[in-house]
């Protein structure tokens, strides 16, 4: 698998196709500002791509991605007047603009003669008569799906100004079987739910799963001998190792920003504590010394402050200090219980899960507690994730009366809820970085 990705990222080749393929900020091109709150989703027309089923495969992902994301409303190819034959001719714009397509996505697919897949595209706006973007990449048949995510994420950072979030994987926590008897084992997908595969097979329990910034490994706690631990696992090789050999329960892991150290709880005496581990080093720093239970941390993205949840007040409270300890404040002061929290990639925003009125909600706030606001609403919402632009946020959802957990997503304007497909119960999701 590791060879295969260095051979991915040594045939992708992004290259402009032509001159004045990227307009100039000056030109008025079609552009979505994601700022504004509710935004209209972009009417968007992409073609079946050229030659094969193969290629239109990877139109219908990238369709798929950008209507997903809530800021692009692809239209029925069956209004479609042109039909498209040579991608490289100017389109007839009459003919999209009149069926309101403000934005056209056009490409083809051709294998070379070495077996790879050569995929090129070209974004147009309609009305302006221009084109936008225009790029070709090359890469084997098997990684096709991610040469439309790729795809998708340069028309979603072209068009909005922001990085995209599709060319992503999540780990998440697969259940299956019976409740009484449900095992729980990791698994990884693309952020779509596709090619999911199975990270552990024992009937240990498994929980928080989270990754670190190279996109390499990931640590998470298991229960394996009836010994709560916290793990980390090399994804390519499958290599594992305990982080740390502590006399008491450890959980909550996540990884510094630099991924040079891991954070975590420690239960001993009946509190939990937040420590660090330097995994050079092994060497540990104990930050917080309270009679309460200190756990979740989470760093903001320059590592220099840590976001985490604490009873110290009688319950569950969201607190920031610094990266040694340092200034602990608490930062939630509304009605219920706060817990999970997340700091943003973006460092803007921290995500939590609110309980309050016997319902579980996913919520964000700034960093000093201000601007509160509440997403999504239900019986049991849990475990928030940001994608890496800071946009879009996935957590896991147990309705009443139903068998398992399922995950979801939504962006911060709240509206744009998604049923994230598995191929069973889900939950506990991790967002990766961006792959590269």
């Amino acid at each position: 698998m590791e060879m295969l990705r260095r051979n991915f990222f040594r045939l992708l080749m992004v290259l402009v196709a032509g001159c004045g393929l990227i307009a100039s900020p000056a030109n008025a091109l079609v552009e979505i500002n994601i700022n504004k709150g509710n935004v209209e989703p972009l009417p968007i027309a992409i073609t079946d791509f050229l030659q094969g089923e193969l290629a239109q495969k990877i139109s219908g992902v990238i369709a798929a991605d950008l209507k997903r994301s809530g800021l692009f409303a692809p239209i029925d190819k069956g209004a479609f007047i042109e039909k498209i034959s040579n991608p490289d001719a100017t389109p007839r714009f009459e003919d999209w603009k009149v069926i309101n397509a403000q934005a056209l996505v056009i490409g083809r697919v051709t294998q070379e003669g070495d077996g790879r897949l050569k995929a090129e595209f070209r974004l147009w706006d309609t009305f302006a008569g221009q084109q936008m973007l225009g790029q070709q990449f090359y890469t084997q048949p098997e990684n096709w799906r991610r040469v439309a995510h790729i795809i998708a994420d340069a028309i979603y950072e072209r068009i909005t100004g922001e990085k995209g979030y599709f060319d992503t994987r999540i780990v998440y926590v697969a259940e299956s079987g019976p409740k009484n008897a449900r095992k729980r084992q990791l698994a990884i997908m693309d952020q779509d739910g596709a090619n999911s595969r199975a990270l552990t097979n024992s009937n240990d329990i498994v929980l928080t799963p989270r990754f670190s910034p190279n996109r390499q490994e990931i640590t998470y706690m298991s229960f394996e001998n009836q010994q709560p631990r916290v793990y980390l696992l090399q994804l390519e090789t499958g290599q594992r190792e305990v982080v740390g050999n502590f006399p008491g329960m450890t959980f909550a892991p996540r990884f510094s920003p630099d991924g040079q150290r891991v954070i975590m709880s420690l239960q001993q005496e009946g509190n939990a504590n937040i420590y660090t581990m330097d995994l050079r080093s092994r060497t540990t720093t104990r930050l917080t010394n309270t009679a309460a239970i200190d756990t979740s941390p989470s760093y903001s993205p320059d590592g220099s402050r840590i976001v985490f949840e604490s009873d110290r007040g009688g319950k569950q409270q969201l607190y920031v200090m610094g990266a040694d300890g340092s200034g602990q404040t608490r930062i939630s002061f509304g009605d219920g219980s706060y817990s999970t929290p997340v700091w943003s990639p973006r460092g803007d925003l921290i995500a939590f899960t609110k309980q309050s009125g016997g319902k579980f909600s996913i919520g964000v706030m700034k960093p000093d507690g201000s601007g509160e606001r509440i997403l999504t609403t239900g019986f049991h919402n849990e475990g928030p994730t940001w994608a890496p632009n800071g946009r879009v946020l996935m957590f896991f959802r147990q309705n009443a009366g139903a068998g398992g957990p399922q995950l979801y997503s939504i962006d911060l304007t709240g509206y744009n809820e998604q049923l994230v497909q598995t191929q069973g119960f889900a939950s506990d999701p991790a967002w990766s970085p961006l792959m590269e």
